[in-house]
């Protein structure tokens, strides 16, 4: 049946991948009002989530953030599809990278340092992991969780990999990223899902106990990289900038979760910038601090 479904839908997103931008918009226009109010897609989910992480809003204002994130939410997803043919030169007038931040790579490469990328589901992240492969030194790899469905795995696979990013599927972070230690490296992290509660660090995030992975921190001690923090910033409709700041540099202190907390706060600052541009349709608070 996932084969059917995938070679059934393929010719439509093919499709959508070579519509002119224009047309692209319009046809997201459509598909936010299919969205938020035929199929009501995670709707309760995206409330609870907006209402609070911004106790201090109105319920009007929390409803106009709400409609801004779909309607955001739907433009993000078609212009992902449009990496299946959109060409180098298009891609980099789409997401640029920050004159400062091409600065910091240039200074890492020459160091011949290899770095730790952090960052998290803001902005076209998709799009911003094609422009780094485009335009810096190092080889990207991007940790991903592979895709129960094998076929649009395989999709997803396709389109980050076709600018010459390449995947590092979650189990397998440690031991590929030791495996290509004599080459130049940058491997990104998207720290801002849900983890084991268990093996989690607990802090505040957008007012709320939130389980935060560590994976990003002790991978980076033990391998002791550079921790590099990534904003994707909207300029507008359809238009982005990859921006960068050092976060860290080995030796890294002892103090278990200080890197952790740094990052996450940083990522925090970015959602409260543009908050419409963050995944608020994820169950980020799923898992419940215990408390004695």
């Amino acid at each position: 049946m996932s084969a059917i479904i995938y070679y059934l839908t393929l010719p439509f997103i093919y499709l959508l991948s070579v519509v002119p931008f224009r047309l692209l918009y319009i046809i997201s226009d459509g598909l936010y009002l299919l969205l938020y109010y035929v199929i009501r897609y995670r709707k309760e989910v995206v409330h609870s989530n907006l209402t609070n992480a911004f106790p201090q809003k109105t319920p009007a204002e929390i409803l106009t953030l709400e409609k801004n994130f779909f309607r955001y939410f739907c433009d993000l997803l078609l212009e992902t599809f449009k990496t299946l043919s959109i060409t180098p030169e298009k891609m980099l007038q789409h997401c640029s990278i920050d004159p400062a931040a091409t600065l910091l790579f240039d200074q890492l490469a020459a160091e011949n340092k290899s770095i730790i990328i952090v960052m998290g589901h803001t902005g076209n992240w998709e799009w911003a992991g094609n422009t780094f492969s485009l335009c810096c030194k190092h080889q990207l790899y991007v940790i991903y969780h592979p895709l129960a469905n094998k076929y649009f795995n395989g999709l997803i696979c396709r389109m980050r990999e076709r600018f010459g990013t390449r995947l590092i599927p979650m189990k397998e972070t440690f031991r590929d990223i030791v495996k290509n230690r004599n080459e130049l490296t940058a491997t990104a992290f998207i720290a801002d899902q849900s983890p084991n509660p268990n093996n989690a660090h607990w802090m505040k995030f957008l007012q709320q106990d939130t389980a935060v992975f560590m994976g990003t921190e002790r991978i980076a001690k033990k391998i002791k990289y550079p921790i590099v923090f990534v904003s994707v910033k909207r300029l507008t409709r359809g238009y982005y900038t990859l921006m960068a700041e050092q976060l860290q540099s080995p030796p890294y202190a002892d103090d278990e979760g200080s890197i952790t907390e740094t990052h996450t706060k940083k990522l925090e600052a970015d959602i409260l910038a543009q908050p419409e541009t963050w995944l608020w349709g994820h169950k980020r608070w799923k898992h419940k601090r215990f408390k004695t």
